[in-house]
Formats: structure tokens, sequence, C-alpha cells
């Protein structure tokens, strides 16, 4: 999914905000994507008090929408650099097609996990088909000895299993004895939760690792720290096990977690860099790659598919230099 704010800001992720020393709820803001009909998404991450949990480094929780209202997702051909995409549906279908050669169709159930590494497009739509669209966008960082790996898609269909209870389907990495195929490129874990109305469930994790806890549906608790939909609960490493309590109602959640990233990272439009120079250059090569339809001598993102009709320019960079800390 692209960024899509005319006047992105600059993202400066160092992962040495507030809130390590116990749970705490990251809100979320409202943010319009599309045009006059906006479908609004929820933001979450990145957070002015957290921008990274492990090397997730952003968060968008969107729906129920009803298509017809919103005319839901609608987001042409656009460049991604550093990072990883992670789409993960409740509801409706979008039609994936990227710089790759990849075609797909996201559905609910079924990750979607596309590299940029050095350079990919990529374009989504909801089908035709769908009238409800629900789900999350996430993006990876890429750590700096795999930023500029070779661009790549996988599709992974995990299976659902009963644990204490609950309804679990882990689509990155390990957890609750189920192993996801899907390449990492850090130490990563991301799994669908969904529990009866007072359920709990106590999930084992790794004490190294950042946890935040997406609700999506009712409420999740984590001791004090209680999070309504599009909110995050963050858990800092320390914790082996976290135990998730539903409120009155039945609770569906995303669990994300990693390794610390340990790295400094600037994040501008849907470019991911460690310098505003760096920054520059990928925006100034999507400029060029548009002219020339991904083809020619900056064909740096990928020869772009025949179906786009039209790509997304980059917005103008802001009159200051963007900046890394560290």
């Amino acid at each position: 999914m692209s960024n899509p704010d005319r006047h992105p800001t600059e993202v400066t992720c160092d992962g040495r905000e507030d809130g390590r020393h116990g749970p705490v709820v990251l809100p979320s803001r409202d943010v319009p994507l599309g045009g006059p009909r906006a479908m609004l998404v929820r933001r979450s991450l990145p957070h002015r008090d957290r921008s990274l949990i492990g090397a997730w480094c952003f968060v968008d929780h969107y729906g129920p929408a009803d298509v017809t209202a919103t005319g839901g997702m609608v987001v042409p051909g656009h460049p991604h650099t550093g990072l990883q995409t992670v789409s993960w549906l409740f509801s409706g279908e979008i039609e994936h097609r990227d710089t790759t050669g990849a075609h797909a169709i996201v559905r609910p159930g079924e990750v979607n996990l596309m590299t940029a590494g050095r350079g990919i497009a990529h374009s989504e739509y909801s089908t035709p088909a769908t009238t409800t669209l629900h789900g999350a966008q996430l993006w990876v960082a890429l750590p700096e000895a795999h930023r500029f790996a070779e661009p790549g898609f996988e599709h992974y269909a995990p299976p659902v299993v009963e644990v204490d209870g609950a309804r679990v389907l882990v689509f990155l990495g390990s957890l609750l004895g189920q192993v996801s195929p899907v390449s990492m490129h850090t130490e990563l874990v991301g799994a669908e939760v969904t529990l009866a109305a007072g359920a709990s469930l106590d999930i084992g994790v790794d004490a190294g690792h950042e946890h935040g806890l997406l609700c999506d549906t009712g409420t999740v608790s984590v001791g004090p720290a209680t999070a309504k939909p599009g909110e995050i609960v963050f858990v800092p490493t320390g914790a082996s096990s976290i135990t998730v309590e539903a409120g009155d109602e039945p609770t569906r959640l995303l669990l994300l977690g990693g390794a610390p990233l340990g790295e400094q990272i600037v994040m501008w439009w849907n470019f991911i860099g460690r310098s505003h120079d760096e920054i520059v250059d990928f925006r100034e090569r999507w400029q060029q790659a548009r002219e020339t339809r991904g083809g020619g001598e900056h064909g740096d993102y990928g020869p772009f598919p025949q179906a786009w009709a039209t790509t997304l320019p980059a917005p103008e960079l802001p009159n200051l230099r963007l900046r890394s800390r560290g």
C-alpha cells in the first residue's frame, strides 16, 4: 500500500522512544486514502511515542468499509525501497500487481508478502466482487545487510489452529507451535488471534523481542493496558509470556513482534533509506522510471505491467534536509 499523503513528513526512527517498561497503548490517527470518497485508515505506527516494533515500521488498520460508499482501495502503481509489505485481510479482496511480474489476489486469512529491497513498484485495487473491505497493511524495515536485496513476492495460507479455545493463524515466524515458511530478513512474528468474549490466552514469546498487539475487533487487554480497534498494545522486551484478555465481546487481534532492529532509518513517502541523499535519489529515479514505464536507463523499479494506465507521482520533498539520528 502507498502512503497517500501529498505532503508526507519526515519520519526519523531510532526505536528509543518512551514506554519500554511495561505494556502501553499506542493510539491511532485517521488518514484518508484516495480522492473525494477517501477510505479512512487508522494508522498506529509510526507513532510519536514509538517508531518501530522490532522491524515493523508501519501499521494501517482499515474497515470494515462499505466499498460502495468509499470506492474501496484504489492505489495505482507506486514505488517502495528498503522494506517488505505484508498484506492481511479480514474481508474483501485486493488485486495486486508488481514489477517482478507477480499478479495475485489478496484474500482473508492469506498473507501476501512483497520484498521491495533495492526497488519495486506495485498497485492495489479492491476487486469488483468486494462489498466490504477490512484488513491491515504492514511494513517491515529491511536491515542494512539486506535492504538492497532483489525484489520478490510470496504468498502463504497458514492453517487455522485451536489453542486453548483461541483461533490462531501464524503468517510470519513461529508462535504457539506453528511455523511460517515466508522469508524474513530479521527475527519476526506475525499472527491473527481470535478470542471469545471474556476469554484469555497465555502466549509464550521470545523475551528478546518487542511485541505489538493490534486490536481489530472488541478490546485487547494486556495487564492494565487496553486497546480498542486500530490501537496497539506495545509490550517491550523482557516478557517470555503475554497474557491477552478479551473484553465483553469477541475479540480479534494481530500479534506483531520481533527483535529490535538496532538501526536508524529515514522513512519518507514510500521509501525507507538511511539518509536525505538516498531519499532524494530514490524519488528522482522513480520520477524518471514513470517516463519510460520502468524501462530505459533508470529501470530501477522494474518494467511496469501492461495493465497499468497510470502511476502515482512522488510528492515534492520538504524544504529541509531529512535527518537520521545516531
